[in-house]
């Protein structure tokens, strides 16, 4: 398959998405196109900017909007500053990427005041950290406006790293995403990193946890020794942390994912077929991923949006007006 016509395959797929899941929700592409017609070069530019100085700006920025909607909608809740707010919760720590979201809006208030909000500038955000790191980029529908609410109680909502597959389906069925969506969007990990802390007990000494390669064990133990820091960081993604591709699902594959929330989607059948969707003929399986992702990251976006009347368009994006 030709470059062209597979970049072409890409754009009609992601632009059917874009439009078919806009309907009925109040977002659509190009939805700045008369009222601030430069908003998604300004994101992008700042976005990149940061990126250039501090590449885990990109997972962040990812992961950001995924806590996001998983809590009230994507209504940019999570960049709300205060006590009790959704930045104090545990699962929240170490946002990484809300200075190149505060340099955006920055720069949106000064070209067109009042006019493209934080949930937008989020979402926007999120597809351009997927690019940066060689992933193929989608159509974003925008139109959202800002949440005024935001409570760290709330963020319970989000899965966590050693949660069940069934307990994962159960928290994205709450918010409308299947288990393809799932195991898709959770792809995402193919970028980033996460602590020590967070999977430490796979490794026990006498017991650790036999979905893990063995010959795979001795690395983990020397990356996060039993009495050591919890709060040493590890790329999610052995072998390509910094690139977003399909080596994620290799790794389940593997026995080599990081968290065991990530494994089980290879050891439980109800998600394995999904993983094995990305791991067909080397190049298709790229294309398809990449494709669903931006599917995937276009339903998730559109989860309990505000827009309209509802909501506001915040000044700053870390408090309320």
């Amino acid at each position: 398959m030709g470059c062209a016509n597979e970049m072409q395959i890409v754009l009609f797929l992601l632009l059917a998405s874009a439009t078919t899941l806009a309907l009925g929700q109040g977002t659509r592409v190009g939805f700045y196109s008369g009222s601030c017609p430069r908003a998604e070069s300004i994101v992008q530019a700042a976005v990149r900017s940061r990126f250039q100085s501090d590449p885990t700006v990109a997972p962040g920025l990812l992961r950001m909007h995924f806590h996001d909607c998983f809590v009230r909608g994507c209504d940019a809740s999570i960049l709300i500053d205060g006590p009790g707010t959704e930045k104090m919760a545990g699962a929240n720590s170490r946002l990484r990427g809300i200075e190149a979201i505060d340099d955006a809006k920055k720069q949106l208030e000064a070209v067109c005041p009042g006019v493209v909000s934080c949930a937008d500038i989020l979402a926007l955000a999120a597809r351009d950290a997927v690019v940066l790191t060689s992933g193929r980029g989608w159509l974003v529908p925008t139109g959202r406006r800002d949440g005024t609410i935001s409570l760290s109680s709330e963020a319970s909502s989000l899965p966590g790293p050693t949660e069940s597959v069934d307990s994962q389906k159960q928290k994205f069925a709450a918010k409308g995403l299947n288990g393809q969506d799932l195991v898709t969007l959770v792809g995402g990990h193919t970028i980033g990193t996460t602590a020590c802390r967070f999977f430490q007990h796979r490794l026990n000494n006498t017991n650790p946890d036999p979905t893990i390669d063995p010959a795979f064990l001795p690395q983990l133990r020397s990356l996060c020794p039993e009495n050591g820091d919890g709060s040493t960081l590890v790329g999610l993604d052995n072998g390509s942390p910094n690139t977003f591709d399909t080596s994620f699902y290799a790794n389940l594959r593997s026995g080599r994912g990081i968290l065991v929330s990530d494994q089980m989607l290879w050891t439980d059948a109800s998600t394995k077929s999904f993983v094995q969707r990305y791991l067909g003929v080397r190049g298709l399986q790229a294309l398809n991923f990449n494709v669903e992702f931006g599917r995937a990251m276009v339903k998730m976006s559109n989860i309990e949006v505000k827009t309209g009347t509802d909501g506001e368009i915040r000044r700053v994006c870390s408090k309320i007006n």
